[in-house]
């Protein structure tokens, strides 16, 4: 395998995990926050509010990750 398909893969790998974690996190967030709105109903406008706030967070890590790969993209292989 030359140098050039194995970063390529090595990115997509790369993005690949770096969207694990944030989806997790997502899926768990918005549980909580339905579960705290199922518990206290009128709390429901704070708690979907902090929640997506903390959505909003999750996605930026994902995005970073994938900037990342993008620039390790046109460095290693356009080059």
């Amino acid at each position: 395998m030359d140098p050039k398909s194995a970063a390529i893969l090595a990115m997509g790998i790369a993005v690949g995990l770096a969207a694990i974690g944030p989806g997790i996190g997502m899926g768990t967030a918005v549980a909580a926050a339905i579960d705290a709105t199922v518990r206290q109903p009128e709390a429901g406008g704070e708690v979907r509010t902090l929640m997506f706030i903390g959505l909003a967070f999750m996605e930026a890590l994902a995005i970073y990750a994938l900037l990342i790969a993008l620039i390790l993209l046109v460095k290693f292989v356009f080059v």
